[in-house]
């Protein structure tokens, strides 16, 4: 690994008083880096030059000189570092010093010469300067320099030193060369040892993380066979058993064809998720999320999942006791009102005969008394008709007798039923219809009990002296749009985000007694059987503004019904409804929620 030095521009002073720094060991990492090498070509020069300066008392030649003076000079030229250190700089400097290495050679005869181990110089000095690509280069240049000697030899342009030059000269070559190439050795392989150093220590404390964290992290072949596993065990897991068989033997029985099904689905989509209790602790449970690798094996986790398989076991009996509650109050309200009923018709046409004095004429207390008995059997008749309807939409029972009818006729039966109602409470009720037949493909009394709700509601919650005004009108080639408006007390928008669920009601506690909370639930419920949408528009203190969009056509087969109520916005003035796809009335209502080996770092389930 080699140190790669970006290009930096440092003044000399800056550099001085960074190398004196108290802080840290008198020097970051990287400026002991470069202070050693400008250390080791200063040494190299200093060598050269006592060399030179013993030599001019021998007295030695002048050719002589002047080689130790050329070989002096890249330690001087290394003083440049502490200005700027880069790449390029560094670089020249490989360059300096084949081309001093050259002239010394050269001066001193050549590869025949005493200096001939100094070819190697440029490749020593590249490895100090400990790069990669400068060692290339140095290497390169070294046998550049070898090519160059020998052909200086071959010409001989300047003489061999005589023999005491050539000892001196000789001696100091293999002692600069050896000495400079072992100390250039030694900050490589000290970066080396510690990169291998720091490899070994992540490695280590890599698998620390991975066995001490609180899941079994395991690779397997597609059949399910250990090849690694690090971690803690799961609680009731056999790892022996595990190393030895794989995992599909592992599980309970009844589980290893989920197994074996997951191990697939991995290989084929890359991931997958299953579920097992172990063979020999039914206790327990554990969770296995898989993943195909890019080496083509499939890596896993195995976690813990008792309590929350638990929890989920329970949440599922308690959605089962809850539905089948739901479904055994469905078939008792369904029961009650039909025997409620047959005494309910005794009440009311007996009652009316009392009240109409058919037999005779009553006293004023009789009278009075008659007529409340019929008003009151009317309303209990009323109620237990909704929940029979109610009761028949909850168990998908209810069946939308289909024809072709004018949508007119239905509405108009509507008005003309609750124009009485609306006369006694001094409410004033307005209509708009085409002046042409409208046809539709729909259930004719579920069009009039959806009109007769909404209006019943209208004039209920509108007081003395208001307007109901009811607009029917085509919407397009396919849907009718019935809309019905009043003036009345309005709703709230938190009471609007309720209504729509059975018998939700709004406002203070006397408005609530006059309904049931089952009209707005059965006109959402109906709509959605015609696969249309209710929507509400209300402000408290101005009225209310209820809108059925309606298809002109439907299919014979029964539509889901619709899952959200008249929901609220955040707007205090506007509330309308969703306009997404209607769901079972159903979903409505209540439902609860539901080793050996350097592969096997194991440790044992602390639980």
């Amino acid at each position: 690994m080699a140190h790669v030095f970006k290009s930096k521009d440092v003044p000399l002073k800056s550099y001085l008083q960074e190398l004196r720094s108290p802080t840290g060991a008198m020097a970051t990492p990287r400026s002991r880096v470069r202070l050693g090498v400008i250390a080791w070509h200063l040494g190299w020069s200093a060598v050269s030059l006592a060399s030179m300066i013993y030599l001019i008392f021998l007295p030695a030649s002048v050719n002589v000189l002047a080689a130790l003076a050329a070989a002096a000079l890249p330690g001087v030229c290394s003083v440049f570092l502490l200005s700027r250190d880069d790449f390029r700089t560094r670089q020249m400097l490989v360059w300096v010093w084949a081309l001093a290495c050259l002239a010394a050679l050269g001066l001193s005869g050549g590869v025949l010469g005493p200096l001939a181990p100094w070819v190697a110089a440029p490749m020593a000095a590249a490895v100090a300067l400990n790069q990669r690509r400068l060692i290339l280069l140095g290497a390169a240049l070294s046998v550049a320099v070898t090519l160059f000697a020998i052909l200086f030899s071959l010409m001989r342009l300047f003489p061999l030193p005589d023999i005491v030059e050539s000892f001196w000269l000789s001696s100091v070559a293999v002692i600069t060369l050896v000495t400079g190439l072992g100390l250039s050795l030694l900050p490589a392989l000290r970066v080396r040892t510690e990169a291998v150093r720091g490899v070994e220590h992540d490695r280590t404390r890599f698998l620390t993380l991975l066995s001490e964290q609180p899941h079994l992290i395991i690779s397997v072949d597609g059949e399910g066979r250990l090849l690694s596993a690090y971690g803690e065990t799961p609680p009731g897991l056999d790892m022996a058993l595990l190393m030895k068989h794989g995992l599909i033997t592992c599980a309970h029985v009844p589980h290893r064809l989920g197994l074996m099904q997951a191990l697939e689905t991995a290989q084929e989509t890359g991931r997958a998720e299953a579920g097992f209790m172990p063979h020999a602790a039914l206790d327990h449970f554990i969770r296995l999320s898989l993943r195909r690798g890019a080496d083509g094996k499939l890596y896993g986790v195995l976690s813990d999942a008792s309590l929350q398989h638990a929890r989920e076991d329970e949440l599922e009996t308690a959605r089962q006791e809850a539905q089948a509650l739901n479904e055994g109050k469905s078939r008792f309200l369904a029961g009650m009102s039909h025997e409620l009923r047959t005494p309910l018709n005794a009440v009311i046409g007996f009652s009316d005969i009392m009240r109409q004095q058919m037999f005779g004429p009553l006293t004023g207390k009789y009278a009075e008394y008659s007529q409340l008995i019929w008003e009151s059997g009317q309303h209990v008749l009323d109620l237990v008709n909704d929940v029979l309807d109610m009761s028949k939409i909850e168990a998908s029972r209810y069946e939308l007798s289909l024809e072709r009818f004018d949508v007119r006729e239905p509405v108009s039966a509507a008005l003309r039923l609750i124009l009485a109602t609306a006369h006694e409470k001094g409410v004033t009720v307005k209509s708009v219809l085409p002046p042409t037949p409208l046809e539709v493909t729909a259930d004719k009394r579920a069009i009039k009990q959806m009109c007769l709700n909404l209006l019943s509601n209208a004039v209920k919650f509108t007081p003395q002296g208001g307007t109901v005004t009811l607009m029917l009108s085509e919407t397009g080639q396919d849907s009718i749009d019935i809309q019905i408006t009043d003036t009345g007390v309005g709703i709230a928008p938190e009471d609007l985000k309720r209504l729509g669920k059975p018998y939700e009601q709004s406002g203070p506690m006397e408005q609530r007694a006059m309904g049931t909370g089952l009209g707005l639930s059965l006109v959402q419920a109906l709509a959605g059987l015609h696969r249309g949408r209710m929507t509400i528009e209300s402000e408290l203190g101005v009225g209310t503004s209820v809108s059925l969009l309606l298809p002109v056509a439907v299919n014979s087969d029964q539509p889901e019904l619709p899952l959200s109520p008249p929901g609220a916005s955040d707007n205090d003035t506007l509330v309308a409804l969703s306009t997404e796809t209607p769901k079972p009335l159903e979903d409505r209502l209540y439902t609860p929620p539901d080793l050996t080996g350097s592969d096997f770092v194991i440790r044992p389930s602390k639980s």
